[in-house]
């Protein structure tokens, strides 16, 4: 294969596999900074490899083993490797080339936890609540500092010194690679639910690229949240951060057309949603009620979604009732996003001219200045009332803004329309 195939390969790849692979190195060296110099030195090895030899049947299982190995090197070069062995619980003898089979059993054997590890380890107090979040999407998202930024509304510049900062704060406290206990682990938790639902986000909508979803990453991030529903049962955040991904998943199917293209909430086909998705975010959702906590935002959202899923088609949405936990919404987690959302219920339950009211205060806000859906709902309630002429102008912004290309592609035909 080319180089450039071979990069394409390795690209993807590491979008998939990148987090259980700076996980799995972390375990050993126990430094997220270092496990992700080595994960990276995989990939190197791939770039140069794969043009060669083609990409393996396990292109996954390949990188893991170069960056594991390459981390049993350095640490037999550091002659730590008998410490680093009683640290994690075991002991065994050093012989020759059985070392790593030894190491790759031991790491086998804790696939399951090593993800939720790194989590709650970039998520660590001694970290700004900023740096936690993006340190941990760009570890178990794999997602470049540009994407972040987007995700954030904030310079590349700002992200990209937050993580070299966050991996060099994290060193220099030595940081244990652990999931918390007790109250410690009850006050990470938020900063753990936020990271997991922005790599959710990611892969539902993509902030850029050719692809209007990236399910890899919706998985990933339900798998998280499975696991932490099993670690914290009792906390109705963690199952409505779950209600709420599985109740957004159920519409995967329908939001994308024949040709890739994004099909919009109003006009997807509801027979295609998931039902057992549906069913089961619906239950987790019940169940965190029972809890008889005060909601916090993942519950409310997850009770938002919970009104489409109920809703056999567009018409029969309750959107008086979804405005109404926008509302909510924006009182316990005040946000101009937020408000954006519950302006788009308000027109819907009372009509394009409220909601563009509501919208027009907005229109200054700075953290919004170049977020893409501003135009976009102002240009759709334009149309709406008819005022054509400025609904395509905002639709043209909106494009302008946006960086993933199905979304601009639509956003321009929605301009055309007027």
């Amino acid at each position: 294969m080319t180089v450039t195939e071979a990069a394409g390969a390795v690209d993807a790849v590491w979008r998939i596999e990148s987090a259980r692979i700076i996980a799995g190195v972390a375990r050993i060296v126990r430094d997220v900074g270092l496990a992700e110099e080595l994960a990276q030195d995989a990939l190197v090895a791939a770039l140069e490899q794969w043009p060669e030899s083609g990409v393996p049947n396990n292109p996954g299982a390949w990188l893991m083993a170069i960056a594991k190995r390459r981390a049993i090197d350095l640490i037999r070069r550091k002659e730590t490797y008998q410490r680093k062995l009683a640290e994690m619980g075991h002991e065994l003898e050093i012989d020759g080339d059985s070392v790593e089979d030894d190491v790759e059993a031991i790491l086998e054997d804790h696939i399951e936890d090593d993800l939720l590890r790194l989590v709650f380890t970039a998520c660590h107090p001694v970290l700004t609540m900023d740096a936690r979040v993006t340190l941990t999407l760009r570890l178990l998202g794999g997602l470049k500092t540009d994407e972040i930024a987007r995700a954030f509304l904030a310079p590349e510049a700002t992200i990209a010194q937050r993580i070299v900062r966050a991996k060099r704060n994290l060193a220099k406290a030595n940081v244990q690679f652990e999931v918390p206990a007790g109250d410690e682990l009850l006050e990470r938790l938020s900063s753990v639910l936020e990271v997991v639902y922005l790599i959710y986000n990611e892969g539902y909508s993509a902030t850029a690229g050719d692809d209007w979803m990236r399910p890899a990453l919706c998985n990933e991030a339900m798998r998280l949240g499975r696991l932490l529903a099993e670690l914290m049962p009792d906390e109705p955040e963690v199952l409505g951060l779950l209600a709420l991904m599985e109740l957004q998943s159920s519409r995967a199917n329908a939001r994308i057309g024949p040709e890739g293209e994004p099909v919009l909430l109003l006009e997807q086909n509801r027979r295609r949603w998931d039902r057992l998705l549906i069913s089961r975010g619906l239950e987790g959702l019940d169940r965190a009620w029972t809890l008889e906590k005060p909601p916090g935002p993942y519950l409310l959202q997850a009770a938002i979604a919970a009104c489409h899923a109920r809703a056999a088609d567009a018409e029969d949405t309750d959107w008086a009732r979804i405005a109404g936990l926008y509302a909510i919404l924006a009182q316990v987690t005040p946000s101009p996003v937020v408000e954006l959302n519950q302006a788009v219920a308000i027109s819907m339950a009372f009509g394009p001219q409220r909601g563009l009211d509501a919208v027009d205060v907005l229109a200054d806000d700075p953290s919004l200045k170049d977020y893409h859906l501003l135009p976009s709902v102002r240009g759709d309630l334009l149309f709406k009332l008819g005022r054509l002429d400025e609904a395509r102008i905002e639709f043209e912004k909106a494009a302008a803004l946006t960086r993933n290309e199905r979304e601009r592609t639509l956003l321009l035909e929605r301009a055309a329309a007027c």
